[in-house]
């Protein structure tokens, strides 16, 4: 018997694919699209919700199911002793506080993280459970050294549209009109608990630049670590924009040397809704092992 499964949702990532490579388990996260519930990396590829989210669809997200979380937990728990359950940020989601309740009846052989993160940094998160599973750590042990850790994380998010900050109600349409007349392309950030507006500039070339001279300063102000990168990890996420996210992974690489290989992925779709394609982060996070 397994002594620890690691658990998170889809939030992080990680496809189911890549969950049974690493030896994992991955909750898809439902959308409901012109009221038809779709189960993302199920039956929801990233270019099906693009495209759908593309053609004005409406789409909304929610969480997952009580039966769904439960069904899993049992599940592992006939193979291992305790499941680790990484869900996305409590800022974000209230999925994190649904687990939590319903942990509840399972004798602390559940324990759910509240790591706020997501996506890049989610991803991370899972996968330093996973090493300290190995390294012997109880449940109880790795969740509180990930929430000891949770913080020691960024995210910088360039939007190239605000159509969709319009259509979720974050934007007024004057707003969203008058933005597109000057051609602002806000910088967004997420520290933990929610998505916040950052900076606002008018190119491409100004949002890389701010968000680099911003992860910059993270890495060694709030994170303490050289300017090379480090004892950090950075990875870069887009929504649609592969080809701009691999030329910014070289930039970073360039500034950061000794950060290692940046890791590139789509940015989750939970965020994607509210933000679009053309979208393109950069994101840390510190070395915890």
């Amino acid at each position: 018997m397994n002594k620890i499964t690691i658990m998170t949702d889809s939030n992080s990532g990680i496809t189911q694919a890549q969950a049974k490579e690493l030896g994992i388990k991955v909750v898809p996260m439902p959308f409901m699209i012109d009221e038809v519930e779709y189960f993302e990396d199920i039956n929801l590829s990233q270019d099906q919700f693009y495209e759908k989210l593309i053609g004005n669809c409406k789409i909304s997200t929610s969480q997952p199911s009580p039966d769904t979380v439960m069904n899993m937990w049992d599940e592992a728990l006939k193979e291992s002793e305790e499941v680790v359950y990484i869900p996305m940020s409590s800022g974000l989601s209230s999925s994190y506080r649904t687990a939590l309740l319903l942990s509840e009846d399972y004798d602390e052989r559940v324990q759910v993280v509240n790591n706020q993160r997501i996506s890049v940094t989610m991803r991370q998160s899972v996968l330093d459970a996973m090493e300290l599973a190995k390294k012997g750590f109880t449940g109880k042990e790795i969740r509180r050294i990930l929430e000891d850790d949770k913080f020691n994380s960024s995210i910088y998010i360039m939007i190239d549209t605000l159509e969709y900050l319009k259509r979720g109600g974050r934007l007024t349409p004057a707003a969203a009109l008058l933005g597109q007349f000057l051609k602002i392309k806000p910088v967004l950030q997420i520290q933990g608990e929610k998505l916040d507006t950052f900076a606002k500039v008018r190119t491409i070339s100004q949002a890389k630049y701010t968000m680099l001279n911003q992860m910059l300063k993270d890495v060694t102000e709030r994170f303490g670590c050289p300017k090379t990168g480090k004892g950090m990890k950075i990875m870069v996420a887009h929504t649609q924009n592969l080809e701009a996210a691999l030329q910014f992974k070289q930039e970073i690489e360039e500034m950061f040397p000794e950060c290692g290989d940046v890791y590139v992925d789509c940015l989750s779709l939970s965020v994607s809704c509210h933000i679009g394609p053309g979208a393109l982060a950069i994101a840390c996070t510190k070395d915890m092992i």
